[in-house]
């Protein structure tokens, strides 16, 4: 599989794939890239059918976990995702939830064992470009963390991938978007000021303008998560707002020809 140009998205959890690297998989997608999803988890933590919430009487994880894999075909297909690779680990819920302590749980797998097997796909695919979230998993959630771990091991153990970038949300935008959003009353979170990442810290913003319906067609299709999923509920031209650029920070690159400032997570391997 050495000879076509790949990106590989590391993501902890069924809907992941959609906010920030959507459009890049679309996008990617139709230029001839090919596509590949790694999600670690199977999603349990999330909600149930129903609307019953983790911890609550009737919470089935088992069922969330069939229900959230299915949503997550569905988005990838109206992704275009080429290969989803499933690393079955169960979620391990955000930061200070009862699941943290799930000895099952994906933050709870030793990282060079979860390295492994990522690795395997690595070298399988071989990803020029690998996309995955900061050492912070860009909002403390464990699982991100974890993620961000693994593909780094993964990453240095094989050599393979030219570039490593963290998906960024900017955060000069953001805090603009969100004073919107409550004014429109689709959510009422106020994100503290340091929330997101400077512009001046972000390396690459990419134009996915023309795949911003497919993003919303994507969130739509993990309906069952719908209460977590405030950019539903925004306006349209929020929306498109929002989902017209995808922005990332390289966090390592060994292509001569990529320029410091990037519009395109290829540069300089085209």
């Amino acid at each position: 599989m050495a000879d076509q140009l790949t990106i590989m998205a590391v993501h902890a959890h069924p809907d992941d794939e959609v906010i920030s690297t959507g459009g890049i998989f679309a996008r990617y997608a139709a230029e001839g890239i090919r596509t590949v999803l790694v999600t670690c988890t199977n999603g349990e933590q999330g909600d149930a059918p129903g609307g019953i919430k983790p911890g609550q009487a009737g919470h089935d994880a088992e069922a969330v976990r069939e229900q959230r894999l299915s949503e997550l075909r569905e988005s990838a297909a109206l992704l275009d995702i080429a290969h989803i690779e499933l690393l079955g680990y169960r979620d391990s819920g955000m930061d200070g939830w009862d699941a943290n302590h799930d000895p099952d749980a994906f933050w709870n797998i030793p990282v060079e064992q979860a390295a492994a097997r990522l690795a395997g796909l690595m070298r399988y695919y071989r990803p020029q470009v690998v996309v995955t979230y900061d050492e912070n998993g860009n909002y403390g959630h464990p699982d991100h963390i974890q993620a961000n771990r693994i593909a780094q091991a993964a990453a240095t153990a094989t050599d393979i991938p030219d570039k490593l970038y963290y998906t960024a949300i900017p955060r000069e935008s953001s805090l603009e978007v969100f004073s919107a959003l409550r004014a429109s009353g689709a959510v009422d979170f106020e994100p503290p000021d340091d929330f997101g990442t400077p512009m001046d810290q972000i390396t690459t913003v990419v134009d996915v303008a023309a795949y911003t319906q497919r993003k919303v067609k994507a969130l739509e299709a993990h309906g069952s998560q719908g209460d977590s999923i405030p950019f539903l509920r925004m306006p349209t031209e929020l929306q498109q707002m929002i989902f017209g650029t995808e922005s990332f920070v390289r966090h390592f690159n060994r292509v001569a020809a990529a320029p410091s400032a990037e519009a395109d997570l290829f540069a300089g391997l085209r």
